[in-house]
């Protein structure tokens, strides 16, 4: 079931990818609009930093994506972060834990940290005209918020662009304002699924760890609580074409291919929303090996037995960071022009 054997492959199934999300335009290069120093959200109220700019990514059919950029307290440490919201969960107590611990703890490691939500939830809620009627707005039940997208595919027009288009515009402004040394994206369900096939089409990301966000298509279907097929954006049926040219085990290993890229699958054992248990030990080998083969990337799982909730776990966390420390190390010795003891 992966079926990429070569860099070269990786490469073109990657062409074959953008190309049908943005229908022959190629990766958005343009810039969000920002607002300095804004007023802190009450999602994040309490976290230690030193400032948070508003970040606005306008997309089609009246869609607006909103997203907060918060600068760590001391000196900016070189690397930039995106931290990537699920389905369905509230900024508050008690789904704020995972996103309020992993943004603390990135911004205590000296990275900047955007804060985003998938599309018409969380900072996105909002209407969306209709495909073909810009003056028809829809408020979609948010039950089943991503049902709708359905209507939106067509040959000349990819839905997929609304959970991706803004992701690769604020790594755009990071790019520009920041220049980082390091890019890592953390995501937790519905998100952990968007920093699956974000690492997989944007080779800027260097370190991507997906938590309790997907499965290959072979398990889906497996009563463990309720099967997990996923939402629109994550099912065959629903887009066969973006599905037919890379499934998941190709796109765990092209987020993961590359000279220093990495990519940490977090399995939840005893998540009771999706993918829990061991199943992933029927195809987590063969990824880890198809990436090792390739000579330059790293690809593996975490089983998260700690707990019983569907989150980022404090065990989980302390895997990233250790992670993360590494490569800042990594980066730091790799280059000549910082200082001794930077890093």
């Amino acid at each position: 079931m992966i079926s990429l054997h070569s860099f070269a492959e990786v490469a073109e199934r990657r062409r074959q990818l953008i190309e049908y999300v943005w229908k022959g335009d190629g990766m958005p290069t343009r810039q969000p609009e920002v607002e300095h120093s804004a007023a802190e959200p009450d999602d994040l109220r309490g976290l230690r930093h030193s400032r948070v700019d508003r970040l606005v990514v306008r997309l089609a059919c009246s869609v607006t994506a909103t997203s907060y950029l918060l600068w760590p307290a001391g000196a900016p440490g070189g690397g930039f972060a995106m931290y990537l919201t699920g389905h369905g969960q509230p900024h508050a107590p008690p789904y704020d834990v995972p996103l309020r611990a992993t943004v603390q703890a990135l911004l205590d490691r000296g990275f900047v940290v955007a804060v985003m939500d998938l599309p018409l939830l969380g900072w996105n809620h909002g209407p969306v005209a209709a495909p073909h009627d810009a003056t028809t707005l829809t408020w979609p039940d948010p039950r089943r918020v991503h049902e709708i997208f359905a209507d939106y595919e067509d040959p000349r027009f990819s839905a997929l662009t609304f959970f991706l288009e803004p992701l690769v515009v604020i790594l755009n402004h990071a790019d520009l304002t920041l220049a980082p040394r390091s890019v890592a994206v953390v995501g937790l369900s519905g998100g952990g699924w968007a920093t699956t096939v974000f690492a997989a089409l944007d080779t800027r990301v260097d370190y991507s760890c997906q938590v309790a966000g997907s499965w290959p298509f072979s398990l889906r279907g497996l009563p463990v609580s309720k099967p997990n097929h996923g939402d629109w954006e994550q099912r065959r049926d629903a887009l066969p074409g973006f599905y037919g040219i890379a499934g998941y085990l190709d796109l765990y290993v092209m987020g993961a291919a590359g000279p220093g890229r990495q990519q940490l699958q977090v399995i939840n054992t005893f998540d009771p929303v999706c993918f829990p248990g061991t199943y992933h030990r029927s195809y987590a080998p063969e990824v880890t090996e198809r990436v090792r083969r390739l000579d330059a990337g790293s690809w593996r799982v975490l089983e998260d037995a700690t707990h019983t909730q569907h989150t980022v776990s404090a065990y989980a966390l302390r895997a990233i960071l250790t992670d993360l420390d590494a490569l800042t190390d990594l980066d730091a010795a790799e280059d000549p022009s910082l200082p001794e003891g930077v890093g």
